[in-house]
């Protein structure tokens, strides 16, 4: 039998609307609870020593800047070599390739990356940028591992955000005597470029976070990279070992605070910056 026949439609309207409300509070509570308790406990460590300092007997005590310093490198090396390459296939899977075999391949690919787990990333670096390779533990392999990790995310983000871009665009880009290359240089890709960069935020946001994709690939160095030949050791890298092995449960809070307000400093601006670009391109700033 209906539901709707021993319950009138407006009493069920009312409780459905308090089941979504209620999903949707949880939802918000989540995050909430998760960043506020890691901030709690972890603020009161994070100070201009704990940022500026080397770690002293394996992170028991001491700061982390070498840490920094290892994630920045690894998450800009990753963002320099994925974001043209995901982009890139992303315009030719949208653009140019219509609807074949390889375009199903690619994007099978595609799928299969994004479900692979971090770990198993992690030991194909140590098994071909480390040995195979032979780059060893450093910066650069960690990279490339990073950059794999975050190609499927930049390539489907991105074919989307193209795919949305309506098709009088580049009608009227061909009325012109544009070229195919020209439109989608000046007219397709400004259009799509704020749902571009979501997906290149979102992809190294997740990259700059793992710890066990670079584990196996970046080493474990305490002291400070002075290149991307030369091992390092990530925030998360860092938090995982400090926690996992008993060094310091007050500095892995402390790691934690900072990676979390690196990641959210890293939304917040690059989100202001995206609707900031939106809001000139639509013409109302």
């Amino acid at each position: 039998m209906k539901i709707s026949k021993f319950i009138p439609s407006k009493i069920a309207q009312q409780i459905m609307k308090g089941v979504f409300v209620v999903a949707g509070i949880i939802i918000v509570l989540i995050p909430i609870i998760i960043l506020g308790y890691i901030l709690i406990k972890g603020l009161p460590v994070v100070n201009f020593e704990f940022i500026f300092s080397n770690p002293i007997d394996s992170g028991e005590s001491g700061g982390i800047l070498p840490m920094i310093v290892s994630t920045i490198y690894v998450t800009v090396l990753a963002g320099i070599i994925a974001t043209p390459l995901g982009v890139g296939a992303a315009i030719y899977l949208n653009e140019y390739a219509g609807e074949n075999k390889l375009v199903d391949i690619i994007i099978f690919g595609t799928e299969i990356l994004a479900s692979i787990p971090s770990i198993v990333y992690g030991l194909f670096g140590l098994a071909f940028f480390v040995i195979f390779l032979h780059l060893k533990w450093s910066i650069l392999s960690g990279g490339l591992v990073l950059a794999i990790m975050a190609l499927p995310t930049i390539i489907q983000v991105s074919k989307v955000s193209l795919a949305s871009i309506s098709n009088t665009y580049r009608e009227g880009s061909f009325g012109l005597g544009a070229t195919k290359w020209q439109t989608v240089y000046h007219v397709v890709l400004p259009a799509a470029l704020p749902g571009i960069a979501t997906g290149v935020i979102l992809a190294l946001t997740r990259a700059i976070s793992e710890a066990a994709a670079v584990m196996f690939a970046v080493g474990s160095a305490i002291s400070m990279p002075l290149s991307i030949f030369d091992p390092g050791r990530p925030l998360p890298l860092h938090l995982y070992i400090l926690a996992t092995e008993g060094i310091s449960l007050d500095n892995a809070y402390g790691t934690a605070a900072v990676l979390v307000i690196i990641v959210l400093a890293i939304t917040i601006v690059s989100n202001y910056v995206v609707d900031r670009y939106q809001s000139k391109i639509m013409g109302k700033t």
